[in-house]
């Protein structure tokens, strides 16, 4: 999908993959991670069913969940809202402390066009750091909540699409090292994220600004970057270790409804 993020893989149904598919989709997505599957046949329990041969699944504590498939997060946004889910780059989960792995991610209802999802790779973006910049953050550490964005007085309650959310009462927070390697292929990746990560531990939230936000302009280049214009029958699968995602909000006045099942993780470590 772009030369450093994300694959479209094809001539497989998720649905009735064998084990030795699943192992190698699970290696494209640690790798590339992001993986798209075009024309796929994959009703709500085939999609709690591929999400259970991860390991877990967790349940998020904010999205309206399926009435009857409580493992799958209702990700919509109707015609009349202004305001989607995810709208700027982010990592999901990074404020609980051990993340999601990743998700899994369906295609239900889309507009005619536009509501494209982005993604970039970090560790793409740690290789392309300036070697002072790589000494500077060794060994830091960084403090994420989404308290800011999800409490009743946060960022989202403010909002039309608000009123769709759940567990505004909650408190989150977790520390994370900045760098981090993937638990599986070893890589260094980037782990911080302008919507959750608050600060540098050790330092206040102005004091830690400054080096933050050159990471954030750092980590998004022209070749780590991928988009995905949906279709009916998509599915994409994406590492939250070693992504971030974007979900573009240019669909006015149309409906949008993807179903989501959120993949347990394991803790992190520099």
């Amino acid at each position: 999908m772009a030369p450093k993020c994300g694959v479209e893989v094809s001539g497989v149904q998720l649905a009735s993959c064998t084990d030795a598919e699943m192992e190698d989709i699970k290696q494209s997505i640690y790798e590339h991670g992001v993986a798209v599957f075009r024309d796929q046949e994959f009703s709500q329990e085939d999609h709690i069913r591929f999400g259970k041969r991860w390991g877990g699944i967790d349940i998020n504590n904010y999205f309206p969940l399926d009435d009857d498939y409580g493992e799958i997060a209702i990700v919509k946004k109707e015609a009349d809202e202004s305001t989607n889910i995810g709208g700027a780059w982010h990592t999901d989960h990074s404020y609980d402390q051990i993340p999601a792995m990743g998700s899994v991610l369906v295609a239900r209802d889309l507009p005619p066009s536009g509501g494209d999802t982005e993604w970039a790779h970090m560790g793409a973006a740690y290789d392309a750091l300036p070697d002072d910049l790589k000494a500077e953050i060794e060994g830091l550490e960084a403090f994420h909540t989404a308290d800011h964005v999800y409490k009743t007085d946060g960022l989202y309650a403010q909002t039309d699409m608000g009123k769709n959310l759940r567990g505004q009462d909650l408190k989150t927070g977790a520390v994370h090292p900045v760098v981090i390697r993937h638990p599986h292929t070893g890589r260094k990746l980037l782990y911080v994220n302008s919507a959750f990560t608050i600060n540098i531990v050790g330092k206040t939230r102005e004091e830690s600004l400054p080096l933050l936000e050159k990471l954030y302009a750092a980590a998004l280049t022209g070749d780590n970057q991928c988009r995905l214009q949906w279709k009916p029958g998509t599915v994409a699968i994406w590492d939250n270790r070693t992504t971030w995602h974007n979900a573009i909000n240019d669909y006015a006045g149309h409906r949008r409804e993807m179903h989501r099942i959120t993949l347990s993780g394991e803790a992190l470590a520099a």
